[in-house]
């Protein structure tokens, strides 16, 4: 499921716009073990304080916070905070990303990756702020991702995805990346203070490398 990748919003100042690819990167670039990912539209680096303002924003949305499993709900500026100092210290999953549009550097939601404790697995997760829906962002974002991963780190041989059974949407977003139904079961929702029902999928690096133009997936 959509993991601990919960805290966002981002304050621009007046020059964003005209901030250039190369300038908005640069502080990244010692991330060498959770390297700055581009695609088409998209950037993802790593968060930093000025995502907070939005992320705090995209974030308090039941819409949002009900779909993932560790996400409070309200949200506040503080919570956004609190996630971008944690992922600075490396206490939330092994890489988080802020995803961000190419054009303009602005925040739209987070994404990342977990290891499990075989040292085998890694699960990774998503939201995407509502404003960005239904624009095929969130299957780019993960593209990227899997892509990373398993070209970059040759001790993973598989990939674990989880949602929510009534998510249809990051359903189609998992099946689009080429991830396998593998079962379902129950997880813990912060926002709603109970278990919810899921699904789990699952994508190995055999299968990854058969598919991975991705031009193989409708």
């Amino acid at each position: 499921m959509q993991g601990e990748l919960l805290r966002a919003d981002q304050s621009r100042s007046p020059r964003e716009g005209q901030v250039s690819s190369e300038e908005r990167l640069r502080p990244e670039r010692l991330r060498t073990d959770c390297p700055v990912l581009l695609s088409e539209r998209l950037v993802m680096r790593a968060p930093h304080e000025e995502d907070i303002d939005a992320l705090a924003h995209l974030a308090n949305n039941a819409k949002v916070a009900t779909m993932v499993s560790r996400m409070p709900h309200p949200y506040t500026a503080d919570d956004a905070a609190d996630f971008v100092r944690r992922t600075k210290n490396g206490e939330i999953g092994k890489c988080v990303y802020a995803i961000t549009k190419a054009e303009n550097g602005a925040f739209i939601g987070c994404c990342g990756v977990e290891p499990h404790a075989d040292g085998r697995t890694v699960e990774i997760g998503y939201w995407l702020g509502e404003p960005y829906w239904n624009k095929g962002f969130t299957t780019e974002a993960c593209h990227a991702l899997v892509d990373m991963v398993f070209r970059t780190r040759q001790d993973v041989d598989q990939i674990d995805a989880r949602c929510r059974v009534m998510n249809v949407a990051s359903r189609r977003v998992i099946q689009k990346c080429g991830f396998q139904f593998q079962g379902s079961g129950l997880a813990a929702s912060l926002a709603l203070g109970s278990n919810v029902p899921v699904e789990w999928y699952r994508l190995d690096r055999k299968t990854w490398m058969s598919l991975r133009s991705w031009g193989n997936i409708a």
